[in-house]
């Protein structure tokens, strides 16, 4: 057979009876395709589609409409690298255009062309791209860091006297909204509230519209009140920006920013920590200095990419990509997952991927993700001062026992539980760290009778019965204490060393 023949846009008639659950053909559809939203492990069939059509292979969305996945490594950057061929206008997608995808379709809201930077071309997308850019381009990634760490702080503040939590639920759904929050301009927005909106709205439940409107609620808020009285925040900056965006376009990349930063940050900070906690020798790397927590990152970006497909990609013009013809028209979906894992590029997967940043967790091209250096800032300060803090956590269930929720687009981590030895809270303004609460030292020297502490009710003892201090009587002239035998000499407060160059960069990288 052809690959003409599995062309997505094909329009085969013959629909056969679906097998049932448990036989071999269940999850295909009209011309024996693959239905991607019913694969119980997308991994495996993406493995199973590159060994039957190679990097590039047909497949069905929800309602069996056809679409091109592409999974190999240098297709992918092909396709997003040459705007002249393809493009993310949904608008020229055949099955749209010929009524195939119906308004109601579960993917909709995802590939539904919308007057943002990320769906335009040309002219307005170099308008629209250029006020994202020039907003991000005056955040101060110093004041960022001390923001990440101080909001660290605070949420790890709520459970470390417990000993137990759940890391996702209680720190990294909340730190990627605290951190969003002060860079659009909302920091009183956030709350557990918007948070549950958010990952609500994510979902697609039935409460999702009511969630959504919820957080563009916030949003418009924010946009009338900058549009008023602008302050120096990423709001502020797309409106006074010389594109002159309208009130529409604003909230519309304000809630782009918003739900695209926040469910892949969320994704990228889960991925590391399960990482840490479950492969002991990544973690004695990462304790060891052999890993730094930017290095360990980025290896997650390789492995566990927070975005499994991106919806979607359309060809301009008829063309070839992977082996398969393409006309024009049909739909292609971006697929950092398989093409992290493309044999080409890593044959051996189990390979350490320090210092090579060529996966596709970002994207590329025109549209490449331009607030990829806030998901990094908040996933490299974020875990480093998580495990300042809690450095003896450890998982609190069996590996396999933990849960995830998969779509086409991305795979969620439900819970990591997770346990430590109790913690106080500490100062927000502080630097995290796991130093003991220091103790109050004795003014008792040895040779001196150690003073008892008197019960609290005691009445005052006569002047006699007291011990003196060992300064009570003249001395002739000060003689230094000798140690005893078998002893150890007291220790001698010594004024604080100044810190050495390393210490004095990474104070500074991290904020403080």
């Amino acid at each position: 057979m052809t690959s003409e023949s599995h062309a997505p846009t094909s329009t085969d008639d013959d629909l056969r009876p679906g097998p049932p659950p448990g036989c071999p053909a269940h999850g295909l559809g009209p011309g024996g395709l693959h239905r991607l939203h019913e694969a119980e492990d997308l991994g495996a069939l993406y493995e199973q589609l590159r060994d039957q059509h190679g990097p590039v292979a047909p497949v069905l969305l929800h309602d069996d409409v056809p679409v091109w996945i592409v999974l190999g490594h240098a297709e992918n950057l092909h396709m997003v690298r040459s705007p002249s061929q393809f493009c993310r206008d949904s608008r020229i997608w055949n099955p749209l255009r010929e009524g195939l995808v119906k308004p109601d379709h579960p993917l909709m809201p995802h590939i539904a062309w919308q007057p943002i930077a990320s769906h335009a071309e040309g002219d307005e997308h170099k308008r629209l791209r250029g006020a994202v850019m020039g907003a991000i381009s005056t955040i101060d990634f110093r004041s960022l860091r001390r923001y990440i760490n101080r909001s660290t702080q605070v949420i790890v503040n709520r459970f470390c006297e417990a000993g137990e939590a759940d890391l996702v639920g209680q720190f990294t759904e909340h730190l990627p909204m605290a951190v969003m929050c002060e860079i659009l301009g909302m920091p009183e927005e956030y709350s557990d509230r918007l948070v549950e909106a958010a990952r609500d709205a994510l979902k697609g439940t039935e409460t999702a519209i009511a969630s959504h409107s919820y957080v563009m609620d916030a949003l418009s808020r924010l946009t009338t009140t900058r549009r008023a009285q602008p302050e120096e925040d990423l709001a502020s900056y797309l409106i006074t920006h010389p594109a002159r965006l309208t009130d529409d376009e604003v909230r519309e990349h304000l809630r782009l920013v918003l739900f695209a930063a926040y469910e892949a940050t969320t994704n990228l900070l889960s991925n590391v920590l399960l990482t840490v906690l479950i492969d002991p020798r990544f973690r004695a790397q990462l304790n060891g200095g052999q890993m730094t927590v930017p290095e360990a990152v980025e290896q997650s970006l390789w492995n566990e990419p927070p975005f499994s497909t991106v919806f979607a990609y359309f060809a301009k013009q008829e063309t070839e990509l992977g082996g398969q013809r393409i006309r024009r028209g049909d739909g292609l979906l971006f697929a950092p997952l398989p093409a992290n894992v493309d044999p080409r590029v890593r044959p051996d997967l189990k390979a350490s991927m320090q210092g090579n940043r060529s996966h596709l967790a970002f994207g590329g091209g025109p549209h490449e993700c331009p607030g990829q250096d806030i998901g990094r800032s908040i996933a490299d300060v974020g875990v480093d001062a998580l495990l300042m803090r809690l450095p003896d956590v450890e998982l609190d269930c069996d590996q396999e026992e933990l849960r995830w929720t998969a779509s086409i687009a991305s795979r969620h981590l439900v819970e990591l539980p997770v346990q430590f030895a109790p913690k106080p809270p500490q100062d927000v303004q502080e630097v995290p760290n796991h130093k003991p609460v220091a103790t109050q030292r004795s003014d008792w020297q040895i040779g001196v009778p150690q003073p008892q502490a008197a019960p609290a009710a005691a009445q005052p003892q006569p002047a006699a019965a007291q011990p003196q201090p060992a300064v009570a009587q003249p001395q002739p002239a000060p003689v230094q204490p000798q140690p005893l035998s078998g002893q150890r000499q007291p220790a001698v407060a010594e004024p604080p060393r100044r810190k050495g160059i390393w210490q004095r960069f990474l104070s500074w990288w991290r904020g403080y």
